[in-house]
């Protein structure tokens, strides 16, 4: 299949100059937008934790801003993956990782993850 070169998006690049890094806000938006939006079951602790859990039941979600222990590894994000075949596996997130980019680990996990 042959297409026109002036049919495909264009590449835009910002500038050295127009950058702007993610840096974290030690906000949880953008991940629980993202976790809702799966149809996650999402529970809120009085403490203000999230834990969420995918519908399968094989993935957990931690939002842990209030827990002790958490803050004791420099964590607030937790990550556990149970899947059908293989070792299970974690992956921690520190205080000063932006949630847009931890929202950003778990869409990539969804995108692709086997049926």
């Amino acid at each position: 299949m042959n297409v026109s070169v002036t049919l495909l998006p264009s590449v835009v690049r910002p500038s050295v100059e127009d950058r702007h890094w993610l840096s974290s806000d030690h906000c949880a938006t953008p991940v629980l937008e993202l976790l809702h939006g799966l149809d996650w079951v999402v529970v809120e602790t009085p403490e203000a934790n999230v834990h969420a859990t995918s519908p399968d039941g094989r993935v957990y979600v931690g939002w842990l801003p209030e827990d002790p222990a958490a803050w004791t590894r420099d964590i607030v994000w937790r990550v556990q993956v149970l899947p059908t075949e293989g070792d299970a596996w974690t992956q921690e997130f520190g205080t000063h990782t932006p949630a847009e980019a931890v929202a950003g680990f778990i869409a990539a996990l969804v995108a692709h993850s086997t049926r």
